[in-house]
Parts: C-alpha cells; sequence; structure tokens
C-alpha cells in the first residue's frame, strides 16, 4: 500500500483542513457533550459542506469517492479534536444496508434525512435473553393485510432515545430453522406502541436503551429484502459496522492518545511533570505505538477494500484491539492523577474529563460485538480455524 496521499487525495485533505480550521478549530460545543441538538446541528454543517456520505453513490446523495477519502477525513477530524456526524448508525450501518436492500421507493424516503442528519436511526438487533445470538431472537412480526404488528423488546440500543427510524430483525416464521425464519424491518420510532427506557450507564448518560414494541403497525412495504431474508440483510448491517469503524475507532484512539501526551506534559500538583518520569514514558509510548499498528492495519483493511468493495471480517480485529487499548489507555490516564483522581465534581482533574472516558471505556469490551464473539470470528473467518464443540 502506498501510504502517500494521491494528488487528488493531497487536495482534499487541504480542503478539508483549510475547512475545519474556519468551522471547527477547537470550539467549544454549545452545551457541552450531552447536546444532541447540537450534534445534529454540527452533522448538518459536514453535510453542507460535503464531508458526510463521501463514499456513497452519487445517486444517493454522496460523492462517490474511494474509502481512502473517507479514511483522510477521520483523520483529519481526529487532528482537530472534531465530533463526528451524529447520525453513526445511518450512515455506516442503516444507509449502506438500504442501498443494498431497499426498494427505489425506500432508498428516496430514507437516504437524504439521514445523510443530512435530520433523522436519527438506532438499532433493534440484541434481546434480552439471546445475547449475541442474534438468531435467537424472538421479538415477532405478524402479516396483518398490509402491515406488520410487531410484539417483543429489544435492548442495547444506542441513541434509541432520539432515533426516528430503526432497523429491526424480528421473527416471522416461527416455523423453521432460526436463522431462516427472520425478517428485517424499517420501523417508525414515533408509531403507536413504541416505548423507549433509557439506560443511565455508570457515566450518567442515557446512551443505551430498552425498546419495547407493543402490537406496533409496520407498513408491509417497510421490509427489506424478502420475508425470511433477516439474516442476510442483517450480516450486510454487521459487515458495514465492522467493515468501517476501523478508521473512526482508529482516529477516536489518535485523539485520546494526543491527549494523554498533552496531560503527562502538564505539572503535577508537586510541580513535576509526569512525563520526566520514565516508567509513565514507556507506557505512554506503549499506547502510542498501539494506535500506529491500529492505524495500518487499518490500512490493510482498507487494501482488500479496495480490492473487492465489500467490507471483510479483519474489522472485527480492529475492534477488539481498539476497545482494549482504550481501557488501558484511560486508566493510564487516571493513575497519573494519583489519589486525585478519585476527586469528582468541579475539582476534578481536567474537568472529569479522563474520569468520564474510563467509566465509559467499561462498555468498550460489550459494545458491537463482545470481545469473546469477535474472537470467535478472528479464529473461525480470518485465521481459518476449526468452530470450537
Amino acid at each position: 500500500m502506498d501510504f502517500h496521499d494521491t494528488p487528488e487525495e493531497a487536495v482534499f485533505r487541504t480542503e478539508l483542513r483549510s475547512w475545519l480550521s474556519e468551522h471547527w478549530s477547537g470550539r467549544p460545543l454549545e452545551g457541552g457533550r450531552g447536546d444532541f441538538d447540537a450534534l445534529r446541528r454540527w452533522g448538518g454543517e459536514l453535510y453542507d459542506a460535503g464531508y458526510v456520505g463521501l463514499t456513497w453513490p452519487a445517486a444517493y446523495g454522496g460523492r462517490g469517492l474511494s474509502p481512502t477519502f473517507q479514511a483522510i477525513f477521520l483523520e483529519e477530524m481526529s487532528r482537530v479534536n472534531a465530533p463526528g456526524h451524529p447520525g453513526v448508525i445511518g450512515l455506516n450501518m442503516a444507509g449502506p444496508t438500504i442501498i443494498a436492500w431497499g426498494t427505489d421507493e425506500q432508498k428516496q424516503r430514507y437516504l437524504k434525512p439521514l445523510l443530512d442528519g435530520t433523522e436519527i436511526w438506532c438499532q433493534g438487533f440484541s434481546e434480552p435473553g439471546s445475547g449475541s445470538d442474534l438468531a435467537a431472537g424472538r421479538t415477532s412480526a405478524v402479516l396483518d393485510g398490509d402491515q406488520w404488528v410487531v410484539n417483543g423488546q429489544k435492548v442495547w440500543s444506542s441513541y434509541a432515545h432520539k432515533a426516528d427510524f430503526c432497523i429491526l430483525v424480528v421473527r416471522t416464521d416461527p416455523s423453521v430453522p432460526k436463522h431462516a425464519g427472520l425478517s428485517y424491518l424499517i420501523v417508525d420510532m414515533h408509531a403507536p406502541g413504541v416505548t423507549v427506557r433509557p439506560l443511565h450507564q455508570i457515566t450518567g448518560d442515557p446512551e443505551f436503551n430498552e425498546i419495547f414494541f407493543d402490537d406496533v403497525r409496520v407498513p408491509r412495504d417497510s421490509i427489506l429484502g424478502e420475508p425470511g431474508d433477516g439474516w442476510k440483510v442483517a450480516m450486510t448491517t454487521l459487515l458495514h459496522e465492522r467493515g468501517t469503524l476501523g478508521f473512526a475507532l482508529s482516529a477516536e484512539l489518535e485523539r485520546m492518545v494526543n491527549q494523554l501526551i498533552a496531560l503527562v506534559k502538564q505539572p503535577g500538583p508537586d510541580g513535576r511533570r509526569p512525563a520526566d518520569d520514565p516508567v509513565i514514558r514507556d507506557a505512554v509510548a506503549s499506547e502510542w505505538i498501539e494506535m500506529q499498528s491500529l492505524r495500518f492495519t487499518n490500512y490493510r483493511s482498507l487494501t482488500a477494500l479496495l480490492e473487492t468493495g465489500i467490507p471483510g471480517p479483519e474489522g472485527s480485529g480492529v475492534k477488539l484491539a481498539w476497545s482494549e487499548a482504550n481501557q488501558r489507555l484511560t486508566s493510564l490516564a487516571q493513575s497519573v492523577f494519583g489519589l486525585h483522581a478519585q476527586v469528582t465534581g468541579d475539582e476534578a482533574p481536567w474537568n472529569g474529563f479522563w474520569q468520564y472516558w474510563q467509566l465509559r471505556s467499561r462498555g468498550n469490551t460489550i459494545e458491537a460485538g463482545t470481545s469473546e464473539i469477535l474472537r470467535n470470528i478472528i479464529a473461525e473467518r480470518v485465521l481459518g480455524l476449526p468452530k470450537g464443540r
């Protein structure tokens, strides 16, 4: 792989840096980290500037660019600590799935408001009692005339409390083997019978949610694919989630590493810089090396994507490595503060930045595929090892 920008990529990077310098340049987000409306406005700015849907076909509102441009975009956003588009599930999961499986009417209806951030999406895959076994889901959809009647429960659904639509895996035929009886619906989150209950995490944020469906009526033509195609459609979603997630995760890790480097350069309460301690320098260097190795692993996956046009299972390795690296990094940052790391409220060091992210990182090895499931995928689909018994 040639790590140098092509002339076209170099122009894109320069234009993006200039735009970010003018429109972001480290400005604080109105309302702080939890202000979703401010994030939505920022997503609209990104869309208006042409930086959303870079790799999507032009016919669907994108720019039809190579995935390398998306990688450049994420690198430059990380460089200035700019937040991403709030509709990550729509952009990385729902949108590509609709492009692959949707009808012309579905593409016309859903893709543009998904890109510009006016409509937010969530994912309805996981259920209580089925863990990571997607095919064991029991949420049902029964056809009644021109409508599906949906009943059941989903859990761990990110942004469901803000979402307008949900990509929902349901069981439409309980008489066939579990993988064959699934279908994939687009569900209006504002429909009667949909109830969302936020799950407050240890950070205090309600990022994840439970969703309850009580006789929710969904138009018959809101299905992606045919009845019984749900497993295949869901695999398209998950391939795009993990296949396109790598650069976003490595960009996020780079942002955190840069913050860690800034932290250790600052004098502590005793007047000494943590960076003057060789043990801390070595630990920070290890995290920087891990971040770089993740970047180059992404480039290798990007090469395969450019050749085949389809994200591969290698993205599972990137997600696994990132989740554990981020947990180590935030723990290291907390250790730099010593006993001061236990202080909360207005007196917390760095305004509680590292305390928040250390707590949030506990979910990294669970969300988007648990580490145990990802190790199975890597063993079977990347390394070609036999399935365990």
